[in-house]
């Protein structure tokens, strides 16, 4: 459901703007809110897990996932929307890391790259499958449908999870680190809102305000991070050349995975004239791409190491994007390989850094390690869905031909961006 909903919301802005009379640049906040919200609610995932139990804070924030999808459904405007689906965001940046801790109490270590694989291709399967039912969803129906849908699929989880899902261990002793807390939750929504606001208008003195202010803030809980014996997130790991180069690379992919399930579908929509099912039609043979790789890819990765094959990925994922870059006009057949592809690439690029990531830390600093790699996937979708905005703000009237090919550029820059990271990936990680 978080990976499903945070892909099918890009196929309903153009729906949502017309029906709810508002512009792009307010209506994105529907796409981006929820993935900064994730990203703010990630660092309090391990202290509620040593507090309460893994298992326990996964099937509260379903629930909580499952209530803030209702209000989404019945929002009557754009600003109670984008506060719904902030809330929704809240409750997906608990629920991905505490189900990857409750994974990773059973996993062996030697096979972590095909656990990935395999539950990556569990993940896949929303966004493969999603669009092109959303997409029908939305022409037959209304975009509300989007979020009802997470109803039946919530209740179904929490009726397995009562029987399948142990409660985790608690410790009354566990302590926040609230200065932390304080300092991150206030400085990345600011950082990126201001950001936000710069790319989507003119730069004005109170965004300006606002990104300096939120850059010092987190700046400032990195240095309070380093400092304190007993961080909300130890954010020394990122210290390690064989942790950073992976979490980089998640980071970048993650920004040019999230800008482009932003841009594909107004690019299909109103560059080519097709429908919300034909566009989501198109972005499931992106997703299917990706569902069907990701095995392969786990595999590779236990067999080969995650530097080759992440490599691999980023370079196919800049082939990929490239075609979208230098024609303006391209044919169906071409686009759906070229999507196959992109998704393929993804898959490739991605899960073997995050393993890479993982085989970096010992099995104390797991939760910090699934903390860093959530937030730098889920900063680097923000960033990556705030620049393609930005760009169509800016040229998509005047200039729509080129705002495309400016945007598929961006998305070109940052999947070059993952190539050179991935290049610092160890080839074999090792624990540490």
């Amino acid at each position: 459901m978080a990976m499903l909903d945070s892909t099918i919301a890009n196929l309903a802005l153009e729906a949502i703007r017309s029906d709810l009379a508002a512009p792009l640049s307010s209506v994105q906040w529907v796409a981006t809110g929820y993935l900064i919200a994730l990203a703010v609610s990630l660092p309090l995932t391990g202290w509620l897990g040593r507090r309460l139990g893994d298992g326990r804070v996964w099937k509260a924030s379903i629930l909580a996932f499952v209530l803030a999808s209702i209000i989404c459904a019945l929002a009557q405007s754009v600003t109670h929307l984008i506060v719904a689906r902030c809330l929704q965001g809240l409750a997906a940046g608990l629920m991905v890391p505490a189900g990857q801790a409750v994974l990773a109490s059973t996993a062996e270590r030697r096979q972590l790259g095909r656990l990935m694989g395999i539950v990556g291709f569990a993940i896949a399967l929303g966004p493969a499958l999603g669009p092109a039912f959303g997409g029908v969803l939305i022409d037959t129906g209304s975009w509300r449908w989007l979020f009802l849908i997470n109803g039946p699929v919530g209740a179904a989880a929490l009726i397995g999870a009562a029987r399948l899902v142990p409660p985790g261990n608690r410790s009354e002793k566990a302590r926040i680190d609230a200065r932390g807390l304080m300092l991150i939750g206030f400085g990345l929504p600011l950082l990126l809102y201001g950001a936000a606001e710069i790319g989507s208008s003119t730069i004005g003195m109170l965004s300006l305000a606002i990104l300096v202010l939120g850059a010092g803030l987190t700046s400032a809980f990195v240095v309070h991070a380093i400092r304190t014996p007993d961080p909300l997130i130890d954010v020394a790991l990122l210290a390690r050349s064989g942790f950073a180069a992976p979490v980089v690379t998640a980071g970048l992919t993650g920004a040019a995975m999230y800008g482009g399930l932003l841009l594909l579908p107004i690019y299909l929509q109103r560059s080519l004239g097709q429908t919300s099912t034909e566009a989501g039609l198109m972005l499931m043979a992106m997703g299917l791409g990706s569902a069907c790789m990701l095995p392969a890819a786990g595999a590779l990765t236990d067999r080969h190491g995650p530097r080759a094959v992440s490599l691999t990925g980023c370079g196919l994922l800049v082939l990929a994007t490239i075609p979208f870059l230098v024609s303006a006009a391209i044919a169906l057949p071409a686009i759906i390989l070229v999507l196959v592809a992109r998704g393929a690439g993804l898959a490739l690029a991605q899960m073997p850094a995050i393993t890479a990531a993982y085989n970096q830390v010992d099995e104390t600093r797991t939760a910090d390690a699934a903390t860093l790699i959530n937030i730098a996937q889920r900063l680097g979708g923000a960033l990556g869905a705030i620049a393609t905005v930005a760009v169509i703000e800016q040229f998509g009237v005047s200039a729509p031909a080129t705002a495309y090919r400016i945007a598929f550029g961006a998305l070109v820059v940052m999947s070059f961006g993952a190539l050179l990271a991935a290049t610092r990936i160890k080839a074999r990680g090792q624990a540490r």
